[in-house]
């Protein structure tokens, strides 16, 4: 089979140009919205000590090489999170980003190893407020293409319609029988041999070495994520606290998180937070994060100290990340993130 042509062959660009047209134009409408909120945009650099500290996301690592040719490992970052928070500590009360962020290992009709990211923060709100900020952007993304009715792999979403809200554990009980978070503040969640027994019951294959985490996105993923989003978008919150390293504590109950994720057609499309600010915390938190990514992968990033200096003097916040390429193919009816690049990444 011949290999397809490539993305500035003419056909296959004025193909694909519908598509890029109807991303401009949500980003134009975006842009606006923001703005006339009060939203100041910003550009942070990609170029960062640390890529980020999650444990599954993989980056992509270069050096720096000075005028006296000392040489430092550099990396693109997975996400301007870092840099922006930076800048709410430096008094920026509202600011949103389209940044370029850069993951290895990535590649899929959803994925690709650099993409689009919109990313914003408000200071001094609750993270719910971020809730009603993702439907907006949802329905402008359907005012510009003129489709309120989205469609992946079958799965249907009016973006019209408010969205759904489900706790984590509700949607756990509901939509896989299993009662997730423990009785008592002090016992979190259920054990982990008990939730691999009932994971192994609604037929989910678990083995001796995974974690409690990685049954937890075993569920998640086989059982729950693909009903999120089906008819209404879907707000999924309250995620367990060991599944939140960046968000704070929800105070009405200790044994989860200020971290929501949107989905429509069962894609997952914004994650957010009502943002950690407590530095020993978030310390403990990462460093908990590249151990695991230590034990899995064998190697670790860097820390960034300077991120976690700015904890002590950043304002209370809220922030949420969007995949905009995402959001332009279910708006305008792409399969595949490369339509909706100006110039996808060489494979």
């Amino acid at each position: 089979m011949p290999a397809p042509s490539p993305w500035w062959n003419r056909a296959r660009h004025a193909d694909r140009r519908p598509l890029l047209l109807a991303r401009a134009r949500m980003k134009s409408a975006i842009r606006g919205w923001f703005e006339a909120q009060g939203f100041i945009e910003v550009d942070t650099a990609c170029l960062q000590v640390s890529p980020g500290n999650e444990t599954h996301l993989h980056a992509f690592a270069t050096e720096a090489v000075g005028t006296d040719l000392d040489r430092q490992t550099r990396y693109l970052h997975t996400s301007p999170e870092f840099a922006m928070k930076k800048l709410l500590a430096a008094g920026e009360p509202r600011i949103f980003s389209f940044a370029p962020c850069f993951r290895n290992r990535e590649r899929g009709p959803l994925h690709a190893p650099e993409f689009t990211m919109l990313e914003w923060y408000r200071t001094e709100q609750t993270y719910d407020v971020l809730f009603d900020d993702c439907a907006e952007i949802l329905r402008l993304a359907a005012s510009v293409t003129g489709r309120s009715s989205w469609s992946w792999k079958g799965n249907d979403c009016d973006v019209s319609l408010e969205p759904n809200r489900l706790s984590v554990a509700e949607a756990f009980a509901a939509y896989a029988g299993i009662s997730l978070l423990g009785q008592t503040t002090a016992d979190v969640t259920i054990g982990r041999d008990e939730f691999a027994r009932e994971a192994r019951r609604m037929g989910i294959p678990c083995s001796g070495d995974d974690t409690w985490s990685d049954i937890f996105s075993k569920v998640l993923t086989a059982l729950i994520e693909p009903r999120l989003g089906c008819r209404a978008p879907f707000v999924l919150h309250g995620y367990p606290v060991a599944e939140a390293a960046l968000a704070r504590t929800d105070p009405l109950d200790p044994r989860t998180a200020e971290r929501f994720e949107l989905y429509c057609c069962g894609v997952e499309l914004a994650n957010g937070f009502g943002e950690l600010t407590d530095p020993i915390a978030q310390r403990a938190n990462l460093e908990r994060q590249m151990s695991e990514r230590q034990r899995i992968y064998g190697e670790r990033y860097p820390i960034d100290e300077d991120f976690l200096a700015t904890l002590a003097h950043m304002p209370e916040a809220s922030g949420c990340a969007l995949g905009f390429e995402r959001l332009v193919m279910l708006a305008a009816g792409a399969t595949h993130i490369d339509q909706v690049q100006w110039t996808p990444a060489v494979e």
